[in-house]
This record gives structure tokens, sequence and C-alpha cells, in this order.
């Protein structure tokens, strides 16, 4: 009786060995933890009209550093609305590129895409 439980014991083990070899073959990655990688995305620099030159302050720039700029005029100047955060109330420069209502901030990208050419 002795030899037929190591003979099932070498059976049970041996796939346990191939499982481990096909492990040991794969390749390991290293984890990077708090590495940005670089991305190879080129933006496109576009030429801004008069009006929304006023208000970010350069003539050419890309179209996320010209809403990041925009936003940081908008807090500056405190145009946004004390109660409902998302509305923008512009002022004299920022009616000339938004118009004079009152803006909802999700369609601001679309009105600055008539100055940004």
């Amino acid at each position: 009786m002795a030899k037929k439980t190591k003979s099932k014991a070498k059976k049970k083990s041996a796939p346990k060995r191939k499982a481990a070899a096909r492990k040991k073959a794969a390749p390991k990655r290293k984890k990077k933890s708090g590495v940005k990688r670089k991305s190879n995305l080129v933006q496109k620099t576009y030429n801004l009209s008069s009006e929304l030159q006023a208000v970010v302050g350069a003539r050419t720039s890309t179209r996320p550093q010209v809403v990041k700029k925009l936003w940081a005029y908008i807090k500056a100047h405190k145009c946004q609305d004390m109660k409902n955060r998302r509305m923008i109330n512009p002022d004299s420069k920022l009616a000339a590129v938004l118009g004079s209502r009152s803006v909802d901030m999700l369609k601001m990208a679309g009105l600055l895409s008539k100055h940004i050419k």
C-alpha cells in the first residue's frame, strides 16, 4: 500500500512542476510607480484672435493652454457665479470672446473655436 500512495503523490506533483516552469518562463514586468511616461503627441499651435489674445496674453498657443489660461483669468477676475459655479459671468474682456450672457462651462470650448484659427 505504501507504494501506491507514493506513485499517486508523484502524479499529483508532476503537473505542478510544469506549471511552475511555465510561470518562470514568462518575463517579469517592473512596476513604475510615480513615473509619468512621455507622450509622443505633438499638439498643434493655433493663432488666436485679437479678442482672445487680450484675455490669454499670447498670440499663439495650443488649445489646452488656451483653456488653462482662460480658467486662470476667470478665477483671477472672479467671473464664476457664486451660487452655480458651472456658470461663467463674463466681464468686458471676456464678453468679446464668450458673449455678454452667462455661459455654462461646458459650452465654453465651443465658443472658443471661433477665436482659434
